[in-house]
């Protein structure tokens, strides 16, 4: 009987100053259980020991050391440029996969996939195991996935369920399509652009499976610590980037896409421009906003979001009382629903109780 040939798989670990954590990186992309993986580790201009760590790997990965600094995109352009693999993950220094991840993305791959996206566990800054320091999972297990055609869910609100970098793998002729990534732009955050546009091309698998570890710490670009403000504005921000882009690419192929309207549809989006609102009115990247108005049209998403009942009620709800309650009290309110750390300890124990009973 003659074998199906593998598919050939590229794992691109963008690093920047994490070399606390790459040796875990690189290590859990050469341990894979499927034998047709190269991989690429981008060192973006680290100052610390990063270099020395992917030299003591001599050829058996492919090093791309940067001259210059350039931040995520530029990473990014730099691995898929040096990359030849038909399916491309790209896997965060700080994170790292689990044996099965590259076996169970090409066993769910099929002719039309442009991307596949799974579960990750979340654990601390200690090196771990998959026993040891697992905090939670993300996407919460309570959020489906979406899946298969996502574009209508695109083009209506500029969202759909998702994850982050490591959790994420592309079709390499889906990638050629969209890359490189503008890096002006996507200094932080390329994933968002690559899975804000790779659904144009493809449809979009889902594995419920946690694949890897998404690893949360104090130097996390995704975590600005209390700085309540500037994560929501960066988040704002990117959101108004990412819908342009999508605008632009969606153009191309007689789709039309307003990027204003279409946010207004996304209850994430709303929430950060809440949170900024809120707690930095004269930094605010919308000028004409005001709480009120962004509480009613979050209310009005959240009633559409794929959920249940409970758990859109408990949502929209929520929007409605930030949108009326004194500013003060409302931040405090967006504050403890954004940053876990910051909630009293009942709070804490009331949310996971609400958590559970809304899945």
């Amino acid at each position: 009987m003659q074998s199906v040939p593998m598919i050939p798989v590229s794992i691109i670990i963008p690093n920047y100053n994490y070399a606390r954590f790459l040796k875990r990186s690189i290590d859990s992309a050469l341990e894979q259980d499927y034998a047709d993986v190269e991989v690429i580790v981008v060192d973006d201009a680290s100052r610390d020991n990063s270099t020395t760590i992917m030299k003591s790997y001599g050829d058996r990965i492919l090093a791309c050391p940067r001259q210059k600094n350039g931040g995520h995109a530029a990473a990014f352009n730099t691995g898929f440029a040096a990359s030849s693999g038909k399916i491309v993950l790209f896997l965060d220094a700080d994170d790292y996969l689990y044996p099965t991840a590259v076996s169970t993305i090409v066993d769910t791959w099929d002719a039309a996939t442009a991307q596949v996206q799974s579960r990750l566990h979340i654990v601390d800054e200690r090196q771990g195991t998959k026993q040891e320091g697992i905090k939670d999972v993300f996407p919460p297990p309570e959020l489906p996935f979406d899946s298969g055609d996502v574009m209508p869910k695109l083009l209506h609100k500029g969202r759909y369920q998702t994850t982050v970098t490591s959790g994420l793998a592309f079709d390499r002729a889906t990638l050629e399509s969209i890359m490189p990534i503008p890096e002006l732009e996507f200094r932080q955050g390329a994933d968002g652009y690559l899975a804000t546009l790779a659904p144009m091309y493809g449809h979009v698998q889902s594995i419920d499976e946690c694949l890897g570890a998404y690893r949360i710490h104090g130097a996390n670009h995704s975590v600005f610590g209390e700085k309540l403000a500037e994560r929501a504005r960066w988040r704002v921000t990117h959101d108004f980037r990412r819908m342009q882009a999508l605008s632009d690419q969606a153009s191309g192929i007689g789709l039309t896409i307003v990027p204003s309207e279409a946010v207004r549809h996304d209850p994430v989006h709303l929430e950060e421009r809440l949170a900024s609102l809120c707690a930095d009115r004269r930094q605010h990247p919308v000028a004409d906003d005001s709480r009120l108005a962004l509480g009613a049209a979050g209310a009005v998403a959240s009633l559409e979001m794929s959920a249940s009942l409970r758990r859109r009620a408990v949502l929209a709800a929520w929007f409605l009382s930030v949108g009326v309650l004194p500013r003060k009290m409302a931040t405090a309110v967006l504050s403890w629903k954004l940053d876990a750390s910051s909630r009293p300890a009942f709070l804490s124990r009331l949310s996971k109780t609400i958590r559970h009973a809304m899945g």
